[in-house]
């Protein structure tokens, strides 16, 4: 076996290791949560993240829009986010919800969060990987997955 077929089997094998054992999880950034109606901005030098509060274009999301009674809106929405594979909810209440979404081979983790915007009628959105600098658009394909399912609840538009 040559030196760089042995690299290219040993590569992909280490990886996935380091995955399983938990190596590539990483910290949660300190700076998550809602404060004064605002989620944290989002890192403008990576492509890894999206945000309804952005001020990048490239990073910008629109937030989902709800109907009805807003609180009983975001109790399904964090029900949805609850059922959704590889998810688990870290912090929950009426008007917040962050949440943790790991990957399943390489077991990454992006961090989600949900922010309630009563008087606007929206839930505003942020998505963000960890690690690297890019996603590949896994954060703004999640987001799209929970506007479909905002948008099939009873009572939304």
């Amino acid at each position: 076996m040559t030196a760089l077929a042995l690299i290219l089997f040993l590569l992909p094998a280490l990886l996935i290791v380091a995955g399983q054992v938990g190596l590539l999880r990483s910290q949660a950034p300190a700076n998550l949560g809602a404060r004064d109606g605002r989620l944290a901005p989002v890192r403008e030098q990576y492509w890894n993240a999206v945000s309804s509060q952005a001020t990048t274009q490239s990073h910008r999301i629109d937030p989902l829009r709800i109907q009805g009674e807003p609180k009983a809106a975001f109790a399904r929405l964090r029900e949805r986010v609850g059922q959704i594979p590889g998810v688990r909810i870290i912090e929950a209440n009426d008007t917040y919800l962050r949440a943790e979404c790991e990957t399943r081979v390489l077991r990454f983790v992006d961090d989600l969060e949900l922010l309630l915007d009563a008087p606007a009628g929206v839930v505003h959105v942020r998505s963000a990987s960890r690690l690297g600098r890019k996603d590949f658009g896994v954060n703004r394909a999640r987001i799209e997955s929970l506007r479909t399912t905002a948008d099939s609840q009873p009572g939304a538009s």
